[in-house]
């Protein structure tokens, strides 16, 4: 009944009351008017269905909870989201309190709730005074869950995470040497037991496949120059069979007409004829238990497949990555029901996801949306893998929990690191450790033939020099300083930084203006990739855009207006206008592109398209977006860049194997092509430019120092 009990009705009708009824006795220090009007509010709260709301809403905010928490971890939101949650939800109990007073939800709609029949009883309250006790009934309904939330909750959930983040699992390894050669050891892999390594290696002259026995210090060469092209830092290239008999290794063989092939060849542990183990096969892994086999092939989106033999019979497919990506590194999990692997835009966009072998959707484990490689497990949960941090430096050893998805940096010192394997136990692990270094050479240039007799190398005041382009009558190249890259300007035998942050990274090359006075590039800070742009004599150093996710080497529009640049559009890189005058960007290739170069006339950009297994063609669109005819143009994976000879319908590129390369000359009026050098297979070069009279090459060559170490982690 609303408001009053029967007894409160007979107070409120009768003229008379019952005096045959013993008195009610209230406690002395509550007033007898005050004790009635408690009374009533209380049932006043009950006709009101107040009662029953809060407990409906306080169902619906715990149900919400339960399906927010697992959603926000499923996205790698941060912790404050769920606390922001928390909060609104706690809010609600007042809001709920008051809603449920004033109005009432029935069958018919919702009604304004009629006052009682006592109202206005003496100490009744009312106003402003109802109105705080519905807020502090409220308040008080939400407080033990807020409080949970923010107190014994968040102790009890920081315990297990400083646990873990304490739980390094390399934090007592021991770091052993394995090699000490001149050059490059690289792509170690690790058998299952954990007493052999395979690594390859150009001891010889050659790059070769290589294994040693751990602690023999014995070395032998399996391959001996008959793999010509068996490098692809993109990929896991080496591994061994289940039973460890054998050793496999990625191949590229071109078959005499241009066109390439990519294999898994096997050669056995101890030495002997290397021959095809799986055809057609770019990358694999077996299971644990040396029953299933999960492969990808190098076509678009590298199809990913699981078979039951070798070869693979009656193989299902079981994922593709979207158009221009590429999904690499197949890695089961100890249990077998699932597939790990890095998916992305090469080179340094990617991430680690998984898989059920039954093809259900793929989920992401990492948000690192960085270089990402070579994960393996260390145990059913514990995952360890290589990345670069949010600007771009490492690689680095990182470790996850599966579960939990919190990534930490785990490995110490400087090292950057190439590659990664573990034992089948996790208890014994072998990376390539590397420390590149870039040396430029001046070199004589005909118009036909680089004069590498004539080359020079070109004294730098810095450490080292990288990413060389040339303007009139000066050189730019980038060099870093710790954990910083600065820009600087080379005239004549005197060089001056032009440009600097802290811990900020220069991403490609700078791109000058064809009169010289301005420069465009990138910079990566705190996870952030921004265009800027400055005088040639480094003064009026400015934002263009920051709202873009950039990528690659910017390029000078023709009219100087305008910057050419690479921006990912749904995980897609396109080419975009972006105006100097801070008005939008405008998109102006829609189809996968980066590294623009514009002709020496302005009427046409050329840039690469997407990668499809190793190789990516050359692509050309007009000033107004047309489609722009350039001969079938195919390269190698491993280096972009296309420089125009100065007025002349021709490119210089690099071309050759992805480790190794030489400059070629590609005419684009008649689609001939030679060779521009011979470089010794020791001069590997990463970048170059030509001068603005075409009278001189700038090369790059990068040294790799590397060394195959071994990590003999802690424990019974």
């Amino acid at each position: 009944m609303p408001w009053s009990s029967a007894r409160e009705c007979n107070l409120a009708t009768s003229e008379t009351p019952d005096r045959s009824s013993p008195p009610e006795v209230l406690p002395p220090s509550v007033p007898p008017g005050e004790g009635r009007a408690f009374a009533a509010f209380l049932e006043e709260l009950q006709r009101r269905r107040v009662i029953r709301a809060l407990v409906v809403y306080g169902t619906l905010a715990f149900a919400t909870l339960q399906v927010v928490e697992p959603v926000m971890h499923g996205l790698h939101l941060p912790e404050w989201v769920l606390s922001a949650v928390v909060v609104l939800l706690g809010l609600g109990f007042p809001l709920t309190t008051g809603l449920a007073w004033v109005f009432d939800l029935k069958a018919t709609g919702v009604d304004r709730t009629p006052p009682a029949a006592t109202h206005g009883l003496p100490g009744q309250p009312g106003g402003t005074r109802l109105a705080m006790i519905l807020l502090g009934l409220g308040l008080v309904v939400a407080a033990p869950g807020v409080a949970y939330h923010f107190g014994w909750g968040a102790r009890a959930k920081r315990a297990p995470e400083a646990a873990v983040a304490t739980d390094n699992p390399l934090a007592a390894a021991r770091y052993l040497p394995l090699t000490d050669f001149d050059g490059i050891e690289q792509a170690a892999a690790l058998s299952r037991d954990g007493r052999f390594v395979a690594f390859q290696s150009g001891r010889d002259g050659v790059m070769d496949v290589w294994v040693t026995q751990v602690g023999t210090g014995r070395f032998i060469n399996l391959t001996r120059g008959s793999a010509p092209e068996i490098a692809n830092p993109s990929i896991r290239t080496l591994g061994f069979s289940p039973d460890g008999t054998l050793v496999t290794f990625w191949v590229r063989r071109n078959d005499g007409a241009g066109r390439s092939g990519i294999s898994i060849w096997a050669t056995p542990l101890l030495g002997g004829e290397p021959r095809p183990y799986l055809e057609g096969v770019a990358e694999f892994d077996w299971s644990a238990d040396g029953t299933q086999l999960a492969f990808h092939t190098p076509g678009p989106g590298d199809p990913m497949y699981v078979s039951a033999a070798v070869p693979p019979a009656e193989a299902h497919k079981v994922h593709s990555a979207s158009e221009g990506l590429h999904a690499h590194y197949l890695t089961w999990s100890p249990d077998g029901s699932s597939i790990y692997y890095v998916e992305g835009a090469l080179p340094d966009r990617m991430d680690i996801w998984r898989i059920r072998p039954t093809g259900e959707a793929p989920e992401r484990i990492t948000h690192h949306d960085s270089r990402v490689s070579h994960p393996v497990f260390l145990d059913s949960r514990t995952l360890l893998y290589l990345a670069t941090d949010p600007d771009g430096f490492g690689p680095w050893i990182y470790s996850i929990d599966v579960e939990r998805r919190v990534p930490r940096h785990v490995s110490f010192g400087i090292d950057r690191f190439t590659s990664l394997a573990a034992s089948a136990d996790g208890r014994r692990l072998v990376v390539t450790a590397s420390s590149p270094k870039g040396t430029l050479w001046r070199v004589p240039f005909d118009g036909h033939r680089a004069l590498m007799a004539s080359a020079r190398r070109i004294p730098l005041t810095t450490s080292a020099g990288s990413s060389p382009r040339y303007g009139p009558g000066f050189l730019l190249y980038v060099s870093s300083k710790g954990a910083s890259d600065s820009l600087w300007k080379l005239r004549g035998s005197t060089a001056t930084e032009l440009w600097s942050a802290p811990e900020t990274r220069i991403i490609g090359a700078a791109a000058i203006s064809q009169d010289g006075q301005r420069i465009a590039f990138l910079a990566r800070q705190g996870g952030r990739t921004t265009l800027y742009a400055l005088n040639s004599d480094g003064t009026n150093a400015r934002v263009i855009t920051r709202g873009l996710e950039l990528r690659g080497t910017p390029a000078w529009a023709p009219d100087g207006q305008s910057i050419t640049v690479a921006a990912f559009t749904n995980g897609v890189p396109h080419l975009f206008k972006v105006p100097l005058d801070g008005s939008t960007p405008t998109s102006f290739v829609a189809e996968h592109a980066v590294d623009p170069a514009w002709s020496p006339q302005g009427d046409f950009v050329a840039f690469s398209g997407a990668d499809v297994g190793t190789t990516f063609p050359i692509r050309a669109v007009k000033a107004d977006g047309s489609a722009f005819s350039l001969p079938a143009v195919t390269l190698t994976r491993g280096a972009r860049h296309l420089c125009f000879l100065p007025q002349r319908r021709a490119l210089l590129v690099l071309r050759g194997e992805i480790g190794h390369k030489d400059l070629w000359q590609i005419d684009l009026e008649t689609g001939s092509e030679h060779r521009v050098t011979e470089l010794e297979s020791d001069f590997d070069v990463r970048d170059f430019d030509v001068s603005p009279d075409g009278q001189e090459i700038v090369l790059e060559q990068v040294q790799e120092r590397s060394d195959v170490v071994l990590i003999e982690r802690a424990g019974p």
